[in-house]
């Protein structure tokens, strides 16, 4: 059965959006939602009527043309010329998953009663996420600056029965869809098309979508890092609380909990170990999962923040009478989580391919490229430049993108965030880590085969146990493409509770 979430001033944190997705709740407007749209819209009007001076963006024209005054007669014209003119976006099509955020943030967004929107506007976005009617949006067009203007404007064009969207597995026109739903398209009222325009719900579609997957990533990095650890015959007392209470950062602690846990009851681990020390891409998994970690914790404020904020421009404050214009549509703080989450993931990937390295090196052990008749069979020798090869792609994402800025709108806008490009190049990095880990789950779990008889963890054994049911063990070589794809799609459909990644 289908459960509905009730928009209302109650915060959205991650663990909410999660539940939203995968239990796939439709939307609903609290009645407290629904007076402060109305009561907003009304305070408009009547200042309109009575206000003679501009108002930026109700009754001007946007930008650099902020100074143009436009008569109330063109103002529904005005609205639905801006949402034409930015409709500019070009490049890959946004996933469905993270156009569906989209929607979702922007009526959260506009709930709150400060964006001046009708009811019956926010009501059809709500419509259009309960019947899975999704605009196409662009990956390119936002400077992530006067809000995401392009992405929003592909977003919002359905809503006057222009663009397209993807609905029940195609692409149709999206007045085509109105008229099935017997839906006439929305007559945009002042300020309307400057409300959906202006925000940030392309950054933080993004952000969030990538933030419930890299605590994910997290975890199964610490997973798989200890099947890796097993399979090196690696030692148990750089995990030891002890040292880690003297230096307690909350990640590194989480950490070394975390891996004590995936080891407990293995023979591997206990048994006397031949070497001293362990190196650093296994001894210190603590403290690099462990910042990352911590970052995810930021970003995670940063944006849980960001969810339940007005982010349109100007914003409307009826109990004190003020229309006031200025910059919450700056992408800057996300911008710079964002370039913040790529390095910290980049780094969950560095350090996972030298231990896939390390595993195929040789060493303690086990066999060369962990293939039996090493020079007949080259093994496992090519993954491990698969997975360099992803890595080094990922340092080069990983630069930040809201150092660099541009000037626009004739210098009106003359410092932007490009926080929507440090959102997509995430996108790009986070699925690389995710199949880095595939390379590395795909090279531990072959190498501990050659610790038998001896057993690891139970929670260990059964986790490969399934993975064996779709990833065999290599004897000779053969194409190991679809061995690592398997990988990947298995480590994509491993479901993990909230309580472990939050």
């Amino acid at each position: 059965m289908i459960t509905s979430h009730i928009i209302s001033s109650k915060p959205l944190d991650l663990a909410t959006i999660q539940a939203i997705i995968l239990e796939q709740k439709t939307l609903e407007l609290s009645e407290e939602s629904i007076n402060k749209i109305k009561e907003c819209r009304v305070y408009l009007n009547e200042k309109l009527k009575s206000e003679t001076r501009p108002i930026y963006g109700i009754n001007t024209g946007f930008g650099s043309l902020y100074n143009v005054k436009i008569n109330n007669e063109n103002l529904t014209k005005l609205q639905e010329n801006l949402v034409m003119s930015h409709a500019c976006g070009t490049g890959d099509l946004v996933p469905e998953s993270v156009v569906k955020l989209m929607l979702l943030l922007k009526i959260q967004s506009l709930s709150y009663g400060h964006s001046g929107v009708q009811l019956q506007t926010v009501q059809r976005l709500i419509a259009f996420y309960n019947n899975n009617i999704l605009p196409l949006v662009y990956t390119q067009g936002s400077l992530g600056a006067s809000g995401d203007l392009a992405p929003l404007a592909h977003l919002s064009l359905p809503l006057i029965g222009k663009g397209k969207v993807q609905y029940n597995g195609n692409i149709v026109e999206a007045e085509v869809v109105l008229k099935q739903y017997n839906w006439q398209p929305i007559t945009l009222q002042s300020k309307e098309g400057l409300a959906l325009l202006n925000g940030t719900q392309f950054m933080t579609a993004y952000g969030t979508a990538l933030l419930l997957k890299a605590y994910k990533l997290s975890y199964l990095a610490d997973l798989i890092g200890s099947v890796s650890i097993e399979a090196f015959d690696g030692r148990i007392e750089p995990f030891n609380a002890l040292i880690h209470m003297v230096r307690p950062h909350n990640g590194q602690l989480k950490t070394a909990q975390r891996v004590n846990d995936f080891l407990e009851g293995s023979q591997i681990i206990t048994q006397q170990k031949q070497h001293v020390q362990d190196p650093y891409s296994f001894r210190c998994i603590p403290q690099v999962h462990g910042a990352t970690k911590d970052t995810l914790a930021f970003v995670e404020k940063t944006f849980t923040t960001e969810i339940n904020s007005v982010t349109d421009n100007p914003n409307i404050f009826a109990s004190e009478d003020e229309i006031i214009s200025g910059g919450n549509f700056h992408g800057q703080p996300l911008a710079l989580a964002l370039d913040y989450l790529k390095i910290a993931m980049a780094e969950l990937g560095n350090i996972s391919e030298r231990r896939v390295f390390q595993l195929v090196s040789g060493l303690r052990g086990l066999p060369a490229f962990l293939v039996d008749n090493p020079g007949l069979n080259s093994g496992f020798m090519i993954p491990q430049y698969t997975a360099a090869s992803i890595v080094s792609a990922n340092k080069q994402l990983a630069t930040p993108a809201s150092v660099d800025s541009i000037v626009s709108s004739n210098g009106q806008e003359d410092h932007v965030s490009m926080g929507a490009n440090a959102a997509t190049q995430a996108y790009t990095l986070i699925n690389n880590v995710e199949r880095v880990l595939a390379i590395e789950l795909f090279n531990a779990s072959q190498a501990l085969a050659f610790r038998a008889p001896l057993k690891s963890s139970e929670f260990i054994e059964q986790f490969l146990l399934s993975y064996r049911v779709v990833v065999p063990f290599i004897k000779e070589d053969e194409v190991l493409h679809d061995d690592i794809q398997a990988s990947i799609e298995f480590i994509q459909t491993i479901g993990i509770d909230s309580s472990e990644l939050f």
